[in-house]
């Protein structure tokens, strides 16, 4: 095994890099090392339920269901009350989960987006979500839009090149069977039309991430396979890195037990409840999360979009743990009024509980520098819905974690950006931040300053 700053372990054609050991590198590798910058856009479908997730409306007028686009007439009352500026953050309802990790995240409020009537609300709003193309731009393009190529390949076209994937798709949809077109359950474009489509069965995840060939059924268990290997090479570790290897192996036998164990449920289980839906949410997210946090780890990508779940998508979903049936989320957010907020308000939290253990994870890791990958890293949870009932394209929910390498100096604030700011100076700050050498991004007026000061 050569001392090289990325590690290998190979039999049979698998292949799994390894995270960096500096007891079996070499002096010069160890002084180069350098740590990649990560990218984790983790969206959430629907919207949100105000009440719960902004601070200070608490008490708020309950929404009533407004289609299409025709919330955004009611955008300068909500204008009206803000007051841009830095502010304490404090710990709304659905934002709980994130109390033990406050200090690792901004919440930021008052982004806004461009839209264009002629598409559904829901349909825009994903495939949308990350556009480079803005509706202005492409009627003077003369292209379709919503989709255009979005912020994930716009970024891998400039640092994608440093791992071995550009970019990953994974989405937790746990439907076998289409319920809406394309443009409800991707995020992510490579272009008009040209849809970047999502990993949702962790077993193929595990395979397009750690095999070179087709995945083969005869291997159970990987850590196996490579076990001469990994033998001769701890021998070879300093106390420090033992630890590090170790929890790296543990974390690979975790994920295949946990995917035969996920697979075992589903082929038990009576598929009529939860309706058509593959996995139990809670077990399914976290392994999904797993699986891309040691995608980054090893240094396969960089650049992650995660789909929580699809946009209106008209089958019910089974949160365990939140409710004794399956509901449809997109209907919880469109019968608010009475009780019926506090069961978006469970929905909200049961994402946001996915948040915090992404945050938690990456914070536990340790990278080549001796930095965390949190500290390395940029994690953005936001919705293309400034609430579910309403539809609107303005004051949309967005937290961003992570520091970027010291490019995001600050953490653990409130940020209420000036009425007007558009999210895709948003999109260009990130991109700027993992190292993209552009200057404009879609229709942005310029970048988003207040989360890098």
């Amino acid at each position: 095994m050569t001392n090289t700053r990325r590690q290998f372990l190979r039999s049979s054609g698998a292949l799994l890099t390894l995270p960096f050991l500096p007891s079996i590198a070499d002096a010069k590798t160890r002084k180069s090392a350098k740590t990649a910058k990560k990218w984790c856009m983790l969206y959430i479908p629907n919207g949100i339920n105000r009440r719960g997730f902004f601070p200070g409306e608490e008490q708020a007028v309950l929404p009533g269901f407004k289609g299409g686009f025709s919330s955004d007439k009611d955008k300068d009352k909500v204008r009206k009350k803000n007051v841009p500026g830095y502010y304490p953050l404090e710990l709304t309802q659905t934002m709980q989960p994130l109390k033990n990790v406050k200090n690792e995240v901004t919440l930021i409020t008052g982004l806004e987006r461009t839209f264009k009537n002629g598409q559904d609300v829901h349909e825009q709003g994903a495939s949308a979500y990350l556009t480079s193309i803005s509706p202005d731009m492409a009627t003077e393009r003369g292209l379709k839009y919503p989709q255009g190529r979005t912020l994930d390949h716009i970024i891998a076209d400039h640092v994608g090149h440093k791992s071995v994937l550009p970019t990953l798709e994974i989405s937790t949809n746990g439907f076998t069977a289409p319920k809406e077109p394309p443009m409800f359950n991707n995020i992510s474009w490579y272009g008009t039309g040209k849809v970047a489509p999502s990993i949702r069965d962790p077993r193929k995840l595990y395979e397009r991430l750690f095999m070179s060939k087709s995945f083969r059924g005869h291997i159970n268990d990987v850590s196996s396979l490579l076990l001469q290997d990994s033998n001769n090479l701890s021998k070879r570790l300093g106390k420090d890195d033992k630890e590090t290897f170790g929890e790296f192996m543990h974390n690979i036998r975790d994920i295949e037990k946990r995917i035969v164990k996920l697979q075992r449920i589903v082929n038990s289980q009576d598929m009529k409840i939860p309706i058509n839906e593959r996995l139990p949410r809670a077990q399914y997210m976290s392994l999904m999360t797993d699986l891309m946090i040691l995608a980054f780890q090893m240094g396969i990508t960089n650049i992650c979009t995660y789909m929580i779940g699809p946009e209106r998508w008209d089958a019910p979903l089974m949160y365990e743990g939140v409710f004794d049936r399956a509901v449809n989320h997109h209907s919880l957010t469109h019968n608010q009024k009475g009780e019926g907020y506090k069961d978006v308000i469970k929905v909200d939290v049961f994402h946001m509980k996915q948040f915090a253990y992404m945050i938690e994870r990456m914070k536990s890791i340790k990278e080549a520098d001796g930095t965390t990958m949190l500290h390395n890293s940029i994690i953005s949870y936001g919705a293309a819905l400034g609430d579910g009932a309403t539809h609107q394209f303005f004051d949309l929910p967005m937290i961003v974690a992570g520091g970027a390498q010291g490019g995001i100096p600050k953490q653990g604030r409130f940020i209420k950006a000036k009425t007007g700011t558009l999210n895709s100076n948003l999109w260009l700050t990130i991109a700027q931040l993992m190292g993209a050498e552009i200057d404009t991004y879609s229709d942005c007026t310029g970048t988003f300053s207040q989360l890098t000061s």
